[in-house]
């Protein structure tokens, strides 16, 4: 089977052969369809990542159908379109994950290959509204934005919402899962065009987060914010505090902009503010996301589509930050 590989850090994905995997007992081999990109596979490849193994196939997302089943596992399952849960050995405690939770992709061999196998319970139907490049966007991306925005923000009807950095995929489907909950969502972006893309996609507003002073101007647009979904951190952080409301919620699953400065407790204290960091998510997460997304019929953007062939284009696309929503490798 062809499948991508990174053999060494620094360098470009390369595209090999290898013998195709064969299910053990519990797992299913999947025929991928589409695979998706995530900054991990990207940071793997550039070395920016902890304990990187190479060489190694990426991807955590993908999405195909069921090629073959190990011992154990059901022969209903062979031939189902599905998507896959990326994260496996969450552990016991649903309130943050063990030290044996791994995640697709490395040190597992990843989707960015003709086939992949993964346990039988990482697998779940297909949300049929979706075609496979939409249905690979949606695992990794998917699974984050719901468990910061339900699980961790509990976000309610109604909520006044920020979502920072639009234009990433984790973003643009907090975006998205709020405005479906009902919520009125506002967004920042390094780009004017990328705030209008967001309102297209029915964000109420927006601001640039390189504007000084982003946060009161953007208060002065929106009002105080109850839920905020951060993926950046960073000097711009303390804006968040500030511009939020009494009892606000805000979840951070993402360092883009580095490390946490300056705070002021008395800010956070007085205002009774939670800041709840996020990760992946159980599968309990998982399977909520999929269904909500079947239910509301939720269509994750697509920024561009390429050939397994070109997965070093895809790399460097996302390495640029030019993307719109999520990359997305078609693989058969």
């Amino acid at each position: 089977m062809k499948a991508v590989t990174l053999r060494e850090t620094g360098k470009p994905p390369e595209i090999i052969e290898k013998e195709k995997p064969i299910p053990g007992e519990g797992e299913v081999l999947i025929k991928v369809h589409a695979a998706a990109l995530n900054h991990r596979d990207v940071w793997i490849q550039l070395g920016q990542y902890a304990n990187i193994k190479l060489p190694a196939v990426p991807g955590s997302d993908g999405a195909g159908v069921v090629a073959g089943v190990g011992a154990g596992v059901a022969e209903s399952w062979q031939g189902k379109e599905v998507i896959i849960d990326p994260s496996t050995a969450w552990g016991e405690n649903p309130r943050a994950q063990g030290r044996d939770f791994k995640i697709l992709g490395m040190p597992e061999e990843g989707t960015l290959a003709e086939f992949v196998k993964v346990p039988a319970a990482n697998v779940y139907p297909k949300p049929t509204h979706l075609n496979f490049e939409e249905a690979a966007a949606l695992p990794l991306g998917g699974v984050t934005a719901y468990r910061v925005l339900f699980t961790r923000c509990g976000l309610k009807s109604g909520e006044r919402v920020l979502v920072t950095g639009a234009g990433g995929g984790v973003a643009l489907l907090a975006l998205q899962f709020a405005l479906a909950a009902g919520a009125e969502v506002w967004v920042t972006s390094g780009t004017a065009e990328k705030i209008e893309q967001a309102k297209q996609l029915g964000a109420k507003g927006g601001i640039n987060y390189k504007t000084e002073d982003w946060g009161r101007k953007l208060k002065d647009q929106a009002g105080g914010f109850d839920v905020m979904i951060d993926s950046a951190g960073g000097e711009g952080f303390a804006q968040l505090v500030r511009i939020a409301n009494p009892g606000a919620r805000i979840g951070i699953y993402g360092r883009t902009a580095g490390i946490i400065k300056e705070l002021n407790p008395a800010e956070l204290f007085w205002k009774q503010i939670s800041i709840l960091g996020s990760t992946m998510g159980t599968a309990e997460d998982f399977a909520r996301m999929a269904a909500f997304v079947s239910d509301k019929k939720i269509k994750p953007v697509i920024d561009k589509v390429y050939p397994l062939e070109d997965a070093a284009q895809a790399f460097r696309r996302m390495e640029e930050g030019k993307q719109f929503g999520k990359i997305v490798l078609r693989v058969q």
